[in-house]
């Protein structure tokens, strides 16, 4: 049996419960997890901001356009319908 329970007399427990790390380990993870954290964020924001920002551009200029179309906002539709000009 590949996990038996005299296997388990080698580890050591606390009867409390609780890791045994000082102080100095624990203020070190700490600063490593806000160092993880910051890169995180720096990562999020030089590459998914700007993949984000383009599809979302790319949509709203697509459906800006649609509706240009649908409406006909053009030039007709500000100044009026141009007769055309008598040639003599």
């Amino acid at each position: 049996m590949p996990h038996s329970v005299a296997s388990l007399d080698s580890v050591s427990v606390s009867s409390d419960g609780s890791h045994d790390f000082d102080d100095d380990e624990l203020l070190i993870a700490e600063q490593e997890w806000r160092e993880s954290l910051g890169q995180l964020q720096q990562v999020f924001a030089v590459v998914f901001l700007p993949i984000f920002g383009r599809w979302l551009g790319r949509k709203w200029s697509f459906w800006a356009y649609a509706r240009y179309l649908r409406l006909g906002l053009n030039s007709a539709f500000f100044f009026g319908e141009r007769s055309p000009t008598p040639s003599h």
